[in-house]
């Protein structure tokens, strides 16, 4: 119950930088509507490769500085096993980034049967891109683990990366309604999965040293 109670606090206190992100999100559409797709296709390119990076950085920050936290009283580097720092970095990171800027979004442009939707799977169309990206988010994290600055542009990538996979799959004006459908899943895109991978799945492999001790 304390973690699902820490969860909760967390997703709460994100929603208002979240909702940040989305209204930034609409903003860039509504200047750049007639965008081609080969322009958002590549923006795409750029922004979720980054946003691996960053999501790979705080994920394997987070299990590190607290697998640290609940082992000691100190935090040496390279304290924890780089092995498995590097899978828990990696599905974190690559698996929650594809939900939240493709397969969210592809949901998004399927409800408002846009023409040239498509699920854009970086870790496959890009893999010699990606992946090694995730890896180097890892290998940053277990020399220096970070969670601050990196999580809140976490956040505004992950919009802006959601965000250009939708406008690949749109071909001319949307009304207003669509306009708030987009909003909607651009929240959501960012708002459960960002706090999922940052906070909540790096602390599933974090034992409380405490409640063993008492077994």
């Amino acid at each position: 119950m304390g973690r699902f109670k820490e969860i909760t606090i967390e997703l709460k206190s994100h929603a208002p930088f979240t909702i940040f992100g989305a209204v930034s999100g609409i903003i860039i559409m509504l200047f750049l509507k007639n965008i081609p797709f080969r322009a958002s296709y590549n923006i795409f390119y750029v922004l979720h490769p980054i946003h691996v990076v960053l999501s790979a950085l705080v994920t394997a920050s987070m299990y590190e500085l607290h697998k640290c936290k609940r082992i000691s009283s100190r935090c040496l580097r390279g304290e924890c096993n780089f092995w498995i720092l590097l899978i828990i970095g990696y599905l974190g990171s690559v698996g929650i980034a594809t939900i939240s800027d493709s397969i969210i979004p592809y949901l998004g442009e399927t409800m408002l049967n846009m023409p040239n939707r498509g699920i854009h799977l970086g870790f496959i169309e890009k893999w010699w891109l990606v992946n090694p990206l995730a890896i180097i988010g890892v290998a940053i994290a277990y020399f220096r683990p970070a969670t601050k600055f990196p999580h809140a542009g976490h956040v505004l990538l992950s919009t802006w990366a959601s965000l250009f996979h939708i406008m690949m799959a749109m071909s001319g004006s949307l009304n207003a309604i669509s306009y708030l459908v987009i909003f909607i899943f651009l929240f959501l895109a960012v708002w459960v999965p960002c706090c999922i991978s940052d906070i909540v799945f790096p602390l599933l492999f974090v034992k409380d040293v405490n409640s063993k001790s008492k077994n």
